[in-house]
């Protein structure tokens, strides 16, 4: 049977915007979506993805990266050589992890198109804020000059701009089957990645917003459902609860022994009897006993990585 690494996470509090570039008018926006019934904002999966594969290319080379000089994508192999037995190089770490499609249409009438595909192995989901939005937006003004195109030499005026913003968690979840990358190894390098992100929810270079995980819950287990994604809720005092994660731990939908829990959330579980000890000395209890828990998200996952062997 497959072992399977899937992965819920919750991010620390802090002021996150548009990372997209988007605007209307002169106030950049942020994505929303309705979710339970109330409008939040949302990252794309593509947006974690992008800050990922830098991370990736610190391990090992990648064959798309970004030029921060030219604003493009560079590619180290845009016909995927490495791949269908073409090469006897390893394919690059992120077409491994990543996936990757590249489809051309056919030249000529009656001739068939090309297309270079293959489906991400290690598979993340779109972040959606624990709060739902409020509408905040803060109106700002450029200083005079401040860019080149600003005032187009017609004087001293500032700049005004609007931003929408929302001080909130987000929460998303990832999915990993080791056994289907060329590398295996890959999968650890994959794990300790997720577990540093920076980079995703900021605004343009104006914001920085800290993604790594708050807290976190890796389940790895044969059973080919997650089960876990979106588990995190947001209480009244703001604090995180994994209440519909216990929840499916107590039903026998998920085995204790699966679960690796790591970050802020052990102190809620400390103060709900779940857990147990003292430092970085903790065990599940009741519900929860039998799972590995960590007061550290570094810790879990290098408890995780250890069970990848």
């Amino acid at each position: 049977m497959s072992i399977h690494v899937f992965g819920a996470v919750v991010t620390g509090y802090g002021m996150a915007a548009n990372n997209r570039g988007l605007t209307e008018g002169n106030v950049t926006t942020l994505q929303k979506l309705v979710w339970q019934g109330q409008v939040h904002t949302t990252v794309s999966a593509e947006s974690i993805r992008f800050a990922l594969r830098r991370l990736l290319a610190a391990e090992e080379p990648c064959n798309r990266n970004y030029d921060d000089t030219s604003r493009a994508n560079t590619w180290a192999d845009a016909e995927f050589g490495r791949w269908g037995g073409k090469s006897k190089e390893l394919p690059f770490i992120d077409d491994d992890l990543l996936g990757f499609m590249a489809a051309e249409g056919a030249k000529e009438e009656g001739a068939k198109g090309t297309a270079h595909v293959r489906r991400a192995v290690l598979e993340i989901t779109r972040a959606v804020s624990l709060s739902p939005w409020a509408g905040d937006v803060t109106f700002n003004a450029a200083s005079p000059g401040a860019t080149p195109s600003a005032q187009k030499g017609k004087g001293s005026n500032p700049v005004p701009y609007g931003t929408e913003m929302h001080a909130t968690r987000y929460q998303y979840g990832f999915a990993l089957t080791p056994e289907k990358l060329c590398k295996t190894g890959r999968a650890v390098t994959a794990l300790r990645s997720l577990c540093s992100l920076g980079e995703v929810a900021g605004n343009h270079g104006r914001f920085l917003y800290d993604f790594s995980p708050e807290s976190i819950v890796f389940r790895l287990t044969q059973d080919p459902a997650p089960r876990i994604l979106y588990g995190f809720t947001q209480g009244d005092d703001q604090g995180v609860s994994m209440a519909a994660i216990i929840r499916r731990v107590a039903a026998g939908d998920v085995k204790p022994a699966e679960l690796v829990i790591g970050g802020a959330i052990a102190d809620a579980l400390h103060g709900a009897g779940l857990v147990s000890g003292d430092g970085g000395n903790l065990a599940g209890q009741g519900s929860l006993a039998g799972c590995v828990v960590h007061a550290g998200v570094l810790a879990a996952c290098e408890e995780a990585c250890k069970r990848l062997g």
